[in-house]
């Protein structure tokens, strides 16, 4: 089985186990170290995509949120990394904003990305050099052939807005910005939302808005989406214009995603 046809069986595994968790009256929630929240559906989905992993990929390495690095893999240049579910807070009060978010990073270069959000009905993949790709309803391991793009809608494409008084912006909430950086953002561009964690990358990657921007991530949070933004013509940079790195996973870092044609304005409003 290739990398893209696992990572969306893994997608299949988790959209399962989170589903039956959502809503559910004894959801255990649980405050980490962090502060953030973790519920037990987070953890139930990353110790299956794990044990798929083992099986399925014994010497391949694995990082997740909840259960850190595979200590015996270090070494590996091919990574698993996995985010069991994007917007736990959104999760645990019933918010269907939240996806379980799958890469694979070969040497330097994530080159597969999965983002699943069962709740919203959405799915959204892409391969280096293969385009990237959306469904409003779950594509399986077995459906992202030829035969059956036309259940996808893809390959996704960037919007072309070249002006900031033109572009919708995109973002999860003020947690973590300065004020200055973030009230310009508002002030320059046509219209603001807070759709949220992946989701207003993914409306980058779809051309449905122009710029997202988070001012503080890590790797699990951002891998899967960089092949979907990237393969649909935009650009995913930090806030300082530098290329995200994977090297480090306790180490956060800003980031910012736009169609392409906007980046450069952004970047230099950003830094003004």
């Amino acid at each position: 089985m290739d990398d893209l046809s696992l990572a969306l069986s893994l997608a299949d595994a988790a959209d399962a186990i989170a589903m039956d968790r959502f809503l559910a009256s004894d959801l255990v929630v649980e405050t980490k170290p962090d502060m953030t929240p973790v519920s037990d559906a987070d953890r139930a989905v990353e110790a299956e995509l794990r044990r798929i992993l083992d099986r399925d990929r014994p010497t391949d390495a694995i990082l997740g949120e909840e259960f850190g690095a595979r200590e015996d893999r270090l070494d590996s240049t091919r990574e698993w990394i996995i985010d069991p579910i994007d917007g736990t807070k959104s999760y645990v009060r019933g918010v269907p904003i939240w996806a379980t978010l799958i890469a694979v990073r070969e040497g330097d270069q994530i080159a597969t990305g999965v983002v699943s959000a069962p709740a919203l009905g959405r799915r959204w993949w892409a391969t280096r050099g293969s385009g990237a790709f959306t469904s409003s309803q779950h594509v399986s391991s077995s459906q992202h052939n030829a035969s059956s793009q036309d259940r996808a809608r893809g390959p996704l494409s960037a919007s072309r807005v070249s002006q900031l008084g033109d572009a919708s912006f995109g973002f999860s909430d003020g947690i973590g910005w300065d004020r200055g950086v973030l009230d310009r953002l508002l002030d320059a561009t046509w219209r603001q939302r807070g759709y949220g964690d992946f989701w207003s990358h993914m409306l980058v990657a779809e051309g449905a808005i122009d710029i997202a921007a988070e001012p503080e991530l890590k790797v699990h949070d951002v891998a899967a989406l960089v092949p979907i933004i990237e393969e649909s013509g935009a650009r995913a940079t930090t806030f300082a214009g530098d290329a995200v790195r994977w090297d480090d996973p306790t180490v956060e870092f800003s980031t910012v995603t736009t169609n392409g044609h906007l980046h450069d304005a952004v970047l230099d409003l950003m830094r003004s």
